[in-house]
């Protein structure tokens, strides 16, 4: 009897590993991590044994695990790995700078099409955690705008916890264009000028509802905001954005 001896698979390329990395998107930029510049490398060694190396925008990134996991989910299918390391380091100021620039470039490229005028000046007003008064300095500013005689549209973005309605004592739903497919916002004259509304408040029964939105689902929401309510021309677009750093922001 001829016995056919069997081999292990060889270890893989460098090059292998670094097109399986295109595959790994950083959660908060949007982009994969080479693109970004963030894999300065990998090594590998004759037994398979995988270390790769992942520059971070910063060493307390709260998403590490998130990006450690994939990393070692999408490396460990390639023939030939025995194991996956990661080496963490942080981007060099120049390096942050780069990756910013890709992922600003790359959310420019695949943006939607919107109703929103190109002439409007867009305000976004975000911050890093609830309750710091975001929807009152949305809701000011955009009536003071109004005031001044501006046409102004406030978006409530805050999917979850939109609080606009409440604040301007808004009520209803938003209706329907009577000759397009398209969302029209609550309108109330303001001072000179014009305020356009739209929020999940308007939509929805309650938060409760608003609350089981999740992930793409909330993206879409506010894709659709942008995208298929006639906002008409304005002079500003006031966004109250939700806290953090989530699916909305990117």
């Amino acid at each position: 009897m001829t016995v056919t001896p069997t081999h292990d698979p060889q270890p893989p390329t460098v090059e292998a590993v670094m097109a399986l990395l295109r595959d790994v998107i950083d959660p908060e930029l949007g982009s994969n991590i080479v693109e970004l510049g963030m894999v300065p490398g990998a090594e590998i060694d004759p037994s398979g044994q995988v270390t790769v190396t992942v520059a971070l925008t910063t060493m307390g990134c709260p998403l590490r695990a998130q990006i450690r996991r994939d990393v070692r989910n999408r490396v460990a299918t390639l023939p030939g790995v025995s194991g996956v390391d990661i080496s963490w380091t942080e981007l060099s100021s120049e390096g942050k700078a780069k990756a910013m620039a890709i992922a600003r470039r790359n959310v420019a490229e695949s943006a939607p099409d919107t109703e929103i005028p190109i002439t409007t000046k867009v305000l976004l007003i975000a911050s890093g955690k609830g309750g710091v008064g975001k929807s009152s300095i949305s809701v000011n500013l955009a009536m003071a705008l109004a005031t001044e005689g501006h046409t102004v549209g406030l978006l409530d973005a805050d999917i979850w916890g939109y609080s606009v309605p409440r604040m301007l004592d808004l009520t209803g739903r938003l209706e329907g264009a009577e000759t397009e497919r398209k969302i029209l916002p609550q309108t109330r004259r303001i001072g000179d000028g014009t305020l356009k509304v739209v929020s999940m408040g308007l939509l929805v029964d309650d938060e409760q509802t608003a609350l089981m939105w999740r992930g793409l689902i909330l993206n879409r929401a506010v894709r659709h905001f942008l995208e298929d309510v006639l906002w008409g021309p304005m002079d500003f677009l006031v966004v109250d954005m939700p806290p953090g750093t989530g699916d909305v922001q990117m």
